[in-house]
């Protein structure tokens, strides 16, 4: 049985993790978390759960308003053959979530090294994120270092990665 938020916020109090927890109607979008939650001090987040044509699965944070390009985060992610977005059910065999509700933290759902988990550099610098925890209905302020070592407590290592300009190759900065 996949957590429930419930039982995230216990972990994440069991590793000593300090957040603060907002409750809100459900947000489904970027659009709609940041017409909700967009006072809330911190980055805010948007998430891709995204798989190659191996079957690799990539837990992908970046800055809300980050724009994305799927061929350009092949090579930073290490993605064999096309790069493409994971389905709902795999969303929900993965992590554990449905759509709307993924954050780095879902991959706590998921065996360790079963999904690789990326989060953008700037937000790691960030003084306070905005992630769901678990739940579309939910937003946690925290900071990234404990993002980091709530993932690392539980067996999931975060790759950093600077966003591409435009027209390049990203790079991992681990």
């Amino acid at each position: 049985m996949p957590l429930t938020s419930d039982d995230l916020l216990t972990r994440l109090r069991e590793h000593g993790i300090a957040y603060t927890l907002f409750e809100h109607p459900p947000v489904l979008t970027v659009e709609a978390m940041m017409a909700v939650c967009g006072d809330i001090a911190g980055a805010h987040t948007k998430n891709l759960f995204l798989r190659d044509g191996k079957k690799t699965y990539f837990l992908v944070t970046l800055h809300h308003d980050a724009a994305v390009d799927l061929k350009a985060f092949r090579s930073v992610l290490g993605a064999r053959g096309g790069l493409s977005f994971a389905s709902a059910d795999a969303l929900r065999e993965q992590l554990g979530v449905e759509s709307g509700a993924v954050s780095p933290l879902a991959a706590l759902n998921a065996e360790p090294g079963t999904v690789r988990v990326f989060i953008q550099d700037s937000l790691l610098s960030a003084a306070r994120v905005n992630i769901h925890p678990l739940v579309s209905t939910r937003t946690l302020n925290l900071a990234p270092g404990d993002l980091v070592a709530a993932l690392r407590a539980e067996g999931h290592e975060a790759t950093a990665f600077a966003l591409p300009e435009a027209g390049a190759e990203p790079a991992a900065v681990a």
